[in-house]
């Protein structure tokens, strides 16, 4: 098997700097971790919010400390410095080597979607943003590493898609859509889904909006690992 992953985002319009942070690293005993942080407001202060968070996050990760923990502990450490006066919403996905596991940690209101064998489900169980109370717990998931899994999060930009205009952004139709038509690729359905948040947005972003997608597909390529970054510069 082979995982991939993709990443869209944007600014929020008229915004010079966006409040999400992305990373993607290493595990010290095999694998991956993606994590995703959305400072509380934009631009610049929400910027250090997230990248706060985010580091946080990623340290503990690379000394082999545990995603829930990590998680919790980025939330002790934002409450502490922020003295519980700002949050963030974190995001991580982790596919772990040594278990054959994809966990999915989160604190942000907005789902997570599962897609396997053409159906689609939400992990959209009740959990806060962290930062505004001491230890905040994340929700945890984990699921076998299977060919056709596909994980999709996002931040609150998609959920508030088009509610400037009395629209709303629904995903789940988008992405079946997809799904059900073609067999698209993690960059594919991370374009997409941020393509009909800007349309809802008449390509003016009510917010920042970061996608991220992690697939697992079948090997059928060489042992390499590659990376590619598209960073538009204004």
């Amino acid at each position: 098997m082979e995982i991939q992953i993709s990443v869209s985002k944007i600014n929020k319009y008229a915004s010079p700097e966006s409040g999400d942070t992305v990373e993607v690293i290493e595990r010290p005993n095999g694998g991956m971790s993606v994590v995703m942080a959305d400072g509380q407001s934009s631009g610049k202060g929400a910027k250090q919010i997230s990248n706060l968070v985010v580091r946080k996050v990623i340290s503990l990760l690379s000394e082999g400390v545990r995603d829930g923990a990590a998680a919790r502990a980025a939330s002790d450490s934002l409450f502490t410095e922020r003295k519980g006066k700002v949050s963030s919403t974190l995001n991580i996905v982790s596919i772990d080597m040594q278990t054959s596991t994809l966990g999915i940690t989160t604190n942000n209101p907005a789902p997570v979607v599962i897609a396997a064998d053409n159906q689609i489900r939400l992990l959209d169980e009740e959990c806060k943003p962290i930062g505004l109370y001491r230890d905040t717990r994340p929700l945890i998931s984990e699921l076998p590493l299977e060919a056709g899994l596909t994980i999709i999060m996002f931040t609150d930009g998609i959920v508030h898609a088009g509610s400037r205009y009395g629209e709303e952004m629904d995903f789940i139709t988008c992405l079946q859509a997809m799904l059900e038509d073609e067999s698209p690729n993690p960059q594919e359905i991370a374009d997409s889904l941020l393509a009909h948040a800007l349309q809802l947005d008449e390509g003016r972003p009510v917010d920042d909006i970061s996608v991220v997608v992690v697939q697992v597909t079948s090997h059928t390529g060489d042992n390499v690992r590659r990376m590619m970054v598209r960073l538009p510069l204004m």
